[in-house]
């Protein structure tokens, strides 16, 4: 029998594809999500000079005082996807790619994105 792979484990494989094909510009940059049980994080990094350009969480007094509670939720992950096109598009970025890390599409990943381009982003 084949050795059973923990979750974390396959996520990293993914998010090693994934990484290969994704690179953040100046012009450019990539948008990586983490997501854990209690919170979701996502930042905008320039990856040819290797520096963050922006940063949203649930964890930041901001996006706190919006929620209220919970940060591990679909519309948190709403609010931190506003968050993080306002604080793009003052930096003076409109476009973006986005950097699933390795998780599925769907639910607090896809709410994120979608908060995203209604904010005024493209990718």
């Amino acid at each position: 029998m084949y050795p059973r792979k923990d979750r974390k484990d396959a996520r990293r494989q993914v998010r090693g594809r994934v990484r290969g094909r994704v690179e953040g510009t100046p012009e450019r940059p990539r948008l990586a999500v983490y997501r854990s049980l209690k919170h979701i994080y996502v930042q905008a990094i320039d990856d040819a000079a290797g520096k963050t350009v922006a940063a949203a969480s649930t964890a930041d007094k901001e996006c706190r005082a919006q929620l209220g509670g919970h940060g591990g939720n679909v519309a948190a992950a709403q609010v931190v996807g506003k968050a993080i096109a306002a604080r793009l598009l003052a930096a003076g970025v409109k476009l973006a790619v986005f950097d699933r890390g390795g998780y599925r599409y769907h639910g607090r990943i896809k709410a994120l994105a979608d908060a995203a381009r209604e904010g005024g982003l493209q990718f």
